[in-house]
């Protein structure tokens, strides 16, 4: 036996670690109860979303959502709100054994999250879309009450998150919308204080008109210039006949002269500088009209918005409160540890040989 123990000291060091490993998994480690609960992120669809080729190369915004989810349960912030409502520290610091323990309740936070991570468990399961939560306790009420809480904090996490965000676009676009309102009214104002100037209402319309009597002035000019050539065909120029039909001529004339002058000048508040003018404040005031109605269409679609991106977390498998302890995995742990270290003695015992076998 002692030739055995010099000779082969790894396998003894080996069956001595496994027995000792046995021994604190079947006899020293402390129960551990397991509460899980299966959730999925729900939010009100007001419309259909549109699917498209770059949604499903991305992922869809839900399996966004659960792992921001994820992330939030497993975060300091979470472990501190655990802290405030069950006091983690004490829990986990009076029971368990010495190597389970949180073995000193002062630790620090990054120790401490260390710790928060050996015993819970987030896990996403990416097929069915659903989040999977696991906490491990040594007492079954803490275990289920912890599980109730993560539940809680991290529904009301996305819905804080998704509110903040619609909330401050809806502020922005309510203040681009007074500013656009704003501009609105003036553009308006300067409209209507021109018209009163002017003392017309559209001088864009008041041109075609006078266009229209211009064109109908030379149409009657060329009639009436047709009718003096026919009558000097037989009459002269002295004929009352032929004076009329002149001084009809002459009249329209006049009258067609005149009518272009309204319409352009060298100098003078013109018809045409006047409808250039209107136009480009009528413009303005179109644009500014248009832009406000976009303002307020994209602040109704953000209100709607908003209202989706309310999160709610659907229970699939509600907090389960175990009747029984289910951890640790004593059997396994040890059957894994055992193969672990015999393949470890093997691999030294291999290796004691060859050394032997090149010293010969």
């Amino acid at each position: 036996m002692k030739g055995f123990i010099k000779s082969q000291p790894h396998w003894v060091v080996a069956i001595m670690a496994i027995v000792f490993v046995s021994t604190y998994w079947f006899l020293w480690a402390e129960n551990r109860y397991l509460s899980r609960a299966t959730v999925v992120l729900e939010n009100p669809q007001i419309a259909q979303p549109d699917i498209s080729f770059s949604s499903i190369l991305t992922g869809t915004s839900g399996d966004k959502d659960l792992l921001l989810l994820r992330e939030h349960l497993l975060s300091v912030d979470m472990l501190k709100r655990v802290q405030e409502d069950l006091d983690f520290r004490r829990h986990y610091s009076e029971y368990g054994d010495f190597f389970a323990r949180l073995r000193d309740p002062e630790a620090p936070i990054e120790d401490l999250h260390k710790y928060y991570l050996r015993r819970v468990e987030v896990e996403m399961d990416e097929y069915a879309g659903v989040l999977n939560i696991q906490v491990q306790a040594y007492t079954a009420e803490f275990a289920h009450r912890m599980v109730q809480l993560l539940l809680e904090t991290g529904e009301a996490h996305m819905n804080q998150m998704g509110q903040r965000l619609a909330e401050e676009q809806v502020a922005f676009l309510e203040q681009q919308l007074q500013r656009l309102d704003g501009r609105l009214d003036e553009a308006r104002a300067e409209l209507l204080t021109f018209q009163n100037k002017e003392g017309l209402v559209s001088p864009t319309s008041t041109v075609e008109s006078i266009n229209q009597v211009v064109a109908t002035l030379e149409g009657e000019l060329a009639r009436v210039q047709a009718q003096r050539k026919a009558l000097s065909s037989y009459q002269s120029a002295q004929s009352s006949e032929m004076r009329r039909v002149q001084a009809e001529i002459e009249a329209l004339r006049e009258q067609i002269e005149k009518q272009r002058d309204r319409l352009a000048q060298a100098t003078g508040e013109s018809l045409n500088r006047i409808s250039s003018q209107y136009e480009t404040l009528e413009l303005k005031a179109q644009f500014a009209q248009e832009t406000y109605s976009s303002a307020l269409g994209a602040l109704e679609n953000t209100r709607l918005e908003a209202a989706r991106k309310l999160k709610q977390v659907s229970v699939l498998q509600s907090p389960l409160f175990p009747d029984y302890p289910s951890k640790p995995d004593r059997l396994y742990n040890t059957a894994v540890f055992a193969i672990v270290t015999l393949f470890l003695a093997l691999i030294a015992s291999m290796l004691v040989l060859i050394i032997r076998d090149h010293r010969d």
